[in-house]
């Protein structure tokens, strides 16, 4: 395309104009609305536009006697002149594709230039007005790093001016989504004529968003100016999209591939009702979204007491462990100095739908004391604050918070979503509560129920710990028969919650220590509570003790080392299914998934004790369950030979967590002291916790597909890891032809469209 192609009308004052398809590429911002409006016939005030690389060539053409492009760029001018050949004062806007605060404000009441040469010197009125329009452009946009090409398609419009009352208003209400017009910020809508409403839907159809419109009106005429569009709240956008389907202006299709997945977490959560003035004290990772207003405490005893008097709370902590877990379900939030968005607390926080604020450097937590130190600001039990979840802030006082307004556009617009998708969505849990939440947001299974986390209330951590601390076989196997009727409870309500659907329960997988009490006060409650001397107990933990435990005695390990733990949940999770079975019609889908393995024959080990207990139970031939047996891969050496775990497998399913952890050879919990760095100068251009390593980590998922469904063509395959819940890795797995993926339950909503939008592509 010529320079002099690179100016020219996108609403001419007499005819329609006819844009090239180069033309047409050129249109962002504004000039985009500006010409569908004109080309569907609506009064628009005549508008052209020029680009900087035609401007900067109009600038070099004054320095040769060639006057060509001058030429067309006065040709280009008249196009503004009316029939009555009269030419009007001009106006002298930006249009960028992206709002921003650093672009000049429009330019008003610029007179025509005179001559030719006016109309290209910087120091006459209307050139000098656009050459501060492209300046402005470089304000914040970093455009001086960006190729030549780029910056040349900058685009500047020059307009007629507008007679008449210049008035603006929404397409659509900010807040509900209803079709306007609508007032802007709760000011007054002004007086408009009828024939606003055909431009109203005419705007809405062609942007498919929320759109600020500036027109003039002169005796009852309206002329269209331009539009921009408006941020406005997840649930009005939403409500929009299904009401564009119904007035079919959109296909269902249309709704579910524009709708941003990531905002549907807002319309789960409350949300700051005003947190503009408030400055915030402190800034962490928003883990877990949603914000969250109470007093603080320092324990899951102080949590829970409060929660009992129906009282709002702030669990303030250095870092969560599992013994935590009891508090940060009574907590309304949780405060941490430490951790990342797979840290103990942000996975938990996301299971229970609490919001969650990790990784504050500033916080640091003295227990013993009870107080907590913000910056150089002390706080104590019974001080407020206020954490938003979604952006990482900390308030100081109770904030005040929204419910968001739901309705029932988000589950018109994921069943249009489960019409297209493919791939199952399940949920991570182990407890009814959040079975059933995940079940209302449309889980089609539970695909991590973590055993060990159905351990944490007081009376089953004494018995837990009695196992892990006993001295032999015997000690052990008195203490794993008393957790076996727990078990069997929990598992026979998660498998009634589900009502046939698949759940995979992961056999243990706790590096011990976590389970293990820390404080000198936690040691001699323990102690007494097993009978034992303080002495002795201690003497017992530092035999246990571990360097690295993450990388120690846990998951598989821990079944063959201790083959009376694999007994016991084998035994219990049978005895939950046939409990389970004799309430319910639909037969109880049980899939147990060993972790932590890397080696086929750990796989087999186990897979052979676990499938003597299953056909001891005599379900399987009743009819009135099913079983099936997988593994979690977490390690590389495991996803390398997937094809002979394949072999021995029902299913694989990676737990992307630790599988990041052991192939960038990074701690989860440890790695936000220093990826945040890594981020700013480049080295990495996202957290592999939160996104997908595609290059590393993904290689080795894909490698470990190939060869699995190789070697077991009926290999069902999923996800469980953190990153089953990032609409960026789920476009990943889907492109990998995973069976399901399972996430947190209030991630379940922004799989389901994430996933759905995959499909249409």
């Amino acid at each position: 395309m010529s320079l002099a192609q690179e100016m020219f009308a996108i609403a001419p004052a007499m005819g329609k104009a006819n844009l090239s398809a180069s033309q047409l590429k050129l249109l962002s911002g504004k000039a985009r609305w500006i010409f569908r409006v004109g080309e569907a016939g609506f009064p628009t005030i005549p508008t052209i536009l020029i680009t900087r690389a035609a401007w900067d060539a109009l600038q070099a053409e004054r320095t040769r006697k060639d006057t060509k492009l001058r030429t067309h760029w006065v040709a280009s001018l008249f196009k503004l002149v009316d029939k009555d050949g009269k030419a009007p004062l001009l106006v002298v806007r930006t249009s960028a594709a992206t709002l921003n605060a650093g672009l000049m404000p429009a330019k008003t009441g610029i007179p025509a230039p005179a001559h030719s040469e006016d109309s290209v010197d910087p120091s006459r009125p209307l050139a000098r007005a656009i050459k501060n329009a492209f300046d402005s452009y470089g304000f914040g946009q970093g455009w001086t790093a960006r190729p030549d090409e780029d910056r040349g398609k900058q685009i500047v419009l020059i307009q007629a001016s507008a007679e008449g009352e210049i008035e603006q208003f929404l397409t659509r209400n900010s807040t509900t989504g209803v079709l306007g017009p609508s007032p802007i910020d709760g000011a007054p809508l002004p007086r408009l004529p009828e024939s606003i409403g055909a431009l109203v839907a005419l705007v809405d159809a062609k942007a498919g968003r929320h759109m600020v419109c500036t027109v003039s009106i002169q005796r009852g005429k309206v002329t269209f100016l331009s539009a921009r569009p408006s941020q406005v709240t997840a649930a009005a956008e939403l409500e929009a999209a299904v009401d564009r389907v119904n007035r079919k202006v959109w296909s269902a299709q249309n709704a579910v591939s524009r709708v941003d997945p990531t905002r549907l977490t807002q319309l789960l959560h409350p949300r700051l009702s005003s947190a503009e003035s408030a400055i915030p004290i402190a800034t962490g990772l928003g883990v877990s979204p949603g914000a969250a207003s109470g007093a603080i405490v320092f324990n899951p005893e102080d949590a829970a007491r409060l929660r009992a008097r129906g009282k709002h709370c702030i669990l303030v902590l250095n870092e969560t462990g599992p013994a935590d877990i009891e508090g940060m379900k009574a907590a309304t939030g949780i405060l941490t100095a430490r951790g990342g968005m797979s840290s103990h607390a942000g996975v938990i926080a996301r299971i229970t739908g609490k919001p969650c604020v990790a990784g504050v450097r500033t916080l640091s937590v003295d227990t013993g004391e009870m107080i907590c130190r913000i910056g150089d600001r002390e706080f104590r039990t019974g001080d407020r604050l206020t954490i938003d979840g979604s952006d990482g802030s900390v308030y100081v006082g109770m904030l005040p918070l929204a419910q968001p307004h739901i309705g029932g556009a988000i589950g018109t617009l994921l069943g249009w979503s489960d019409t297209n998708r493919t791939i199952a969505v399940r949920t991570n849990a182990e407890t009814v509560d959040s079975a059933m939440t995940a079940l209302s947001f449309g889980a089609e299974g539970i695909g991590l129920a973590r055993s060990e986390h159905m351990f944490f209330s007081p009376e089953r951590m004494v018995a837990l710990r009695r196992m892990i601390l006993s001295e032999n076989e015997d000690d052990r196997l008195r203490a794993v028969n008393g957790l076996v009727g727990f078990q069997t409870g929990d598992y026979s309500a998660l498998f009634s919650a589900m009502k046939g659907l698949p759940v995979t329960v992961r056999l243990f997988d706790p590096p011990l220590h976590e389970f293990l009490p820390r404080t000198n006060e936690d040691i001699e409650e323990t102690a007494a509570s097993l009978g034992l001397a303080v002495r002795a107990l201690r003497l017992r933990l530092d035999r246990i003790a571990e360097v690295n435990p993450m990388l120690g005695h846990r998951g598989v390990r821990l079944a063959i080392t201790y083959p009376e733990i694999l007994q016991m949940q084998m035994q219990a999770i049978m005895a939950g299914a046939r409990a389970a079975s004799e309430t319910q019609s639909e037969p109880v889908a049980v899939e147990v998934m060993v972790p932590f393995v890397s080696t086929a024959s750990e796989v087999a080990w186990v897979r052979q004790r676990a499938m003597d207990i299953v056909e001891n139970s005599g379900l399987l031939r009743s009819g009135r369950a099913t079983f099936s047996f997988g593994t979690m891969l977490e390690l590389p050496r495991a996803c390398l030979r997937a094809g002979d775990i394949a072999n021995i497998a029902d299913f694989i399913s990676f737990g992307t967590n630790d599988l990041t952890q052991t192939t960038f050879g990074i701690s989860r919990d440890d790695a936000p002291t220093f990826l945040a760095a890594y981020q700013r100068k480049g080295v990495y251009e996202r957290d592999p916790f939160v996104t997908i390593d595609e290059k590393g980590v993904g290689e080795m998922i894909s490698i470990a597909i190939e060869r699995g469904r190789a070697a077991n063509p009926r290999l069902k395959i999923g996800i469980c890891g953190e990153h089953a819940g990032d609409p960026a890795s789920l476009r990943f797995f889907a492109g990998l032809g995973v069976d399901y993926v399972s996430c947190s339950p209030y991630r379940v909503p922004v799989a389901r469209l994430t996933l759905a939008q995959a499909m249409l592509k």
